[in-house]
């Protein structure tokens, strides 16, 4: 304590002239526009500089991560999953050729693409993002898209030559078929432009076991996501009192506001899938309305 004292003394004079031009300062650019508006231009220049260096910072350890998940998870392993094929007829003659086969002789039924992700929003109750691929990358619209940890991040719906747009999971419009894991009931999948932490899932009925910390993956009725893939997890278990069902909320698996790995995932029998779809509701109408 003496030494402190001994240091004000021997600097007071030096101390006291910092002070003083403190308050200097602070009347200048308190009651003087112009001293202000340079102020304040210098201070965003500084804030800047130090914001942007902590994010670069930031994204070097960020991107070491998901790299490191990236490798775990990369499109060439995915591509030799089990899941991604489906066991051939060997009594029947296959025709396609350019279909591949494992060496078990399933035929391939997904393919799995990587592509990173050029921006992505958030804030917005319709939310996207882009990604470095496009359609001479093989990417299509309708395909699935999943977080670099297998999460659902949502479908593509706009394909360029060399970039595509996704729907995000954070979007009002999106509606799609999940299921419980453990009991498999299935249910819709949607979001209502509040938390970017939290799903809602409806149409579970109170009949099922629900429980916090049930997984949810993705259903066996959409021709563009694979079935059985993770989507999040249970995080609140609500009852409706007007209907016979829950409303679960769901915390999704994949960091859908901050991500820079995707994968891409083409169900390769999309388009005959599809066109039978469409030519069977068109044959329902047509006799529906004959009678």
């Amino acid at each position: 304590m003496h030494n402190i004292f001994l240091f004000i003394r021997r600097f007071s004079v030096f101390i006291l002239f910092l002070v003083l031009q403190i308050i200097s300062l602070y009347f200048l650019f308190t009651y003087n526009r112009s001293h202000r508006a340079k102020g304040l231009g210098f201070a965003g220049e500084v804030t800047s500089y130090f914001n942007n260096k902590y994010n670069a910072l930031e994204d070097f350890f960020t991107m070491q991560e998901e790299n490191r998940r990236v490798h775990k998870l990369n499109d060439s392993l995915m591509n030799l999953l089990n899941a991604n094929f489906v066991p051939v007829d060997s009594g029947v003659t296959v025709m396609r050729d350019s279909l591949i086969k494992d060496t078990s002789g399933k035929m391939r039924q997904y393919i799995w693409r990587s592509a990173q992700v050029l921006y992505a929003t958030a804030g917005s109750d319709k939310n996207y993002l882009q990604i470095n691929r496009g359609s001479s990358s093989g990417i299509a619209d309708d395909m699935g898209v999943f977080s670099s940890n297998g999460g659902l991040v949502g479908k593509v719906i706009n394909t360029g030559k060399n970039f595509s747009e996704v729907m995000s999971l954070l979007n009002v419009v999106n509606k799609l078929n999940v299921q419980m894991k453990r009991t498999g009931s299935a249910g819709t999948l949607t979001w209502d432009g509040k938390s970017p932490k939290e799903l809602t899932l409806l149409n579970i009925p109170k009949t099922d076991s629900v429980r916090k910390g049930d997984t949810i993956v993705t259903g066996n009725f959409s021709l563009s996501f694979p079935p059985g893939k993770m989507v999040g997890t249970v995080s609140a278990v609500l009852r409706d009192k007007s209907s016979n069902f829950f409303i679960l909320k769901i915390k999704p698996a994949a960091n859908l506001t901050d991500m820079q790995q995707v994968f891409v995932v083409e169900n390769v029998n999309y388009n005959e899938l599809q066109l039978l779809n469409m030519e069977t509701q068109d044959m329902v109408d047509k006799k529906g309305g004959g009678k």
